[in-house]
């Protein structure tokens, strides 16, 4: 609502507001292109405008929709397929820009990204582990655990004794 709102408020009513994306009826003139940069860093959001950045913010998006959004349909979904098929891109390219770009591999951070819903699910106390293990589409819970383990230090039941002050922000993932 609050981006829609600026656009809104500078002429520019967008036709979509997403995850992480805008598109409006028409470009942003570049007159008023430091009038919104000011507006989106003041609520916190970030204007980005080059095409590689786009590109890894999309790659970001995609696999966050996947692992905390995701559909029945989704359940067995090959992350490399379903990024380049979403992109159009060839996924080796785009592992790595992503790489050169963040620094790290598309993989850590779709595992960092598991074991942060790993840890919201752990949280809510609703699942065993066993139903978060085949919702998170891992091979077993002993996978899920060790890779739970590495991430974090922690084991799953310990972490779920101690509860939510040990979550990140999907923005800091």
């Amino acid at each position: 609502m609050a981006v829609r709102q600026i656009f809104q408020e500078l002429n520019y009513p967008p036709a979509e507001v997403a995850l992480g994306e805008v598109e409006t009826t028409e470009p942003v003139s570049p007159e008023k292109l430091p009038a919104l940069h000011e507006k989106l860093t003041n609520c916190g959001f970030e204007l980005i405008d080059d095409s590689k950045s786009q590109l890894i913010e999309k790659i970001k998006t995609l696999v966050i929709e996947l692992i905390h959004y995701r559909k029945e349909d989704d359940l067995k979904v090959n992350y490399s397929d379903y990024i380049a098929a979403n992109l159009g891109k060839d996924y080796h390219y785009l592992s790595n820009l992503f790489s050169e770009v963040t620094g790290t591999t598309i993989e850590k951070y779709i595992i960092s990204q598991k074991i942060e819903r790993v840890k919201e699910l752990l949280v809510y106390d609703e699942l065993s582990l066993s139903q978060i293990a085949w919702e998170l589409s891992y091979s077993s819970v002993a996978h899920l655990s060790a890779q739970f383990k590495k991430v974090t230090g922690l084991t799953p039941g310990y972490f779920r004794q101690i509860g939510n002050n040990k979550r990140k922000p999907l923005d800091q993932v």
